[in-house]
């Protein structure tokens, strides 16, 4: 009860502390609105939030993985639930696609759902209850709140080939550049949201090729120039070969379970956990960020970015209005 109790209050130091952001284009205004609910549901966020607190009083490590589903979400045919629903015999849906695999929350989120759907009935959309919920993961992992647009519909079609247009952990700065550009998502983008991995961990199997296989020789000199050597040897004491696909590593070591900036001094020591980490420095804009925000001394300007490309990445390709379904069940179509 008690730490309960101290998430209650840190979420609502923080909500009230920060800045309230407004999305200015007029597109997003008549799409999404922050108190589309107002009428019809008006305590969506009273309820996501008391929910989030118990699930994350239980189990903190959900945070960075509940983030991480609405960012795969938004990827993959827009901000829609798309990467909620199940396979079925005739279809394998985005969650089964070995980029999604690792993903976890999925639980939560129904949970959450019902929790909405027993006070308002089939009122609010899974991926709005998404958006939200990976809002109070960060916020309750003591980072930055911002006011989440709502008035997503639930898409239904998910396709698990459609999934190569998430960002994958090898990428390099120019494939990056592509894929965010390819959503709507800039430069700033980019770097603030890659951000993100602040939260939670990975499976050695996403970044193992750069210790032991980074050109494809397979031998133990095949590693990752870009890749700090003391850091690369603590990695392979925890991933101790190339086909470990259980084993866990922190992607900010340290302070996986608190949303700060150390991300940033991490890449800038040459110890992103990811290529898509090392490669931010390849850039000049992104190495600029990288580095300005690595000195320490401008964590608060990184919580405004990381909230403002959020409620950006969270407009890309709603469905709204007639459009898809508000689903009864968040991994089934109705």
């Amino acid at each position: 009860m008690a730490s309960r109790t101290m998430l209650l209050v840190v979420f609502s130091g923080l909500a009230m502390a920060s800045v309230i952001l407004s999305w200015s284009s007029s597109a997003m205004a008549q799409q999404l609105d922050v108190g589309f609910y107002g009428k019809t549901c008006p305590k969506v966020e009273e309820i996501v939030r008391e929910e989030m607190i118990r699930i994350l009083a239980a189990a903190p490590t959900l945070a960075g993985p509940l983030l991480r589903l609405h960012f795969h979400d938004c990827f993959v045919r827009g901000c829609d639930g798309s990467v909620l629903i199940d396979s079925t015999a005739g279809n394998t849906a985005e969650k089964d696609a070995p980029p999604n695999q690792s993903l976890r929350g999925f639980g939560s989120v129904q949970r959450i759902k019902a929790k909405l759907d027993a006070v308002c009935p089939d009122t609010v959309s899974c991926a709005d209850v998404l958006a939200l919920m990976a809002r109070d993961a960060v916020v309750l992992s003591k980072g930055p709140y911002w006011a989440v647009q709502l008035g997503r519909r639930d898409g239904r079609i998910s396709i698990a080939n459609e999934t190569n247009q998430l960002p994958p952990p090898t990428a390099n700065i120019t494939q990056l550049i592509q894929m965010f550009a390819a959503k709507g998502l800039d430069l700033k983008d980019l770097v603030v949201l890659s951000g993100g991995h602040t939260l939670g961990t990975a499976h050695c199997s996403a970044f193992s090729d750069r210790l032991y296989n980074f050109t494809g020789a397979d031998n133990a000199g095949d590693v990752d120039p870009a890749l700090d050597r003391s850091y690369l040897s603590r990695l392979r004491s925890r991933c101790v070969s190339l086909d470990d696909n259980t084993t866990l590593a922190e992607m900010d070591p340290g302070s996986f379970l608190a949303f700060d900036a150390s991300y940033y001094r991490l890449v800038a020591k040459r110890r992103g956990l990811f290529h898509s980490d090392s490669s931010l420095l390849a850039d000049a804009y992104t190495a600029g960020y990288v580095l300005r925000q690595a000195t320490g001394l401008y964590a608060a300007d990184f919580f405004r970015d990381f909230a403002e490309s959020m409620v950006k990445m969270g407009a890309v390709g709603v469905l709204t209005g007639g459009q898809g379904e508000i689903r009864k069940k968040c991994y089934v179509i109705n």
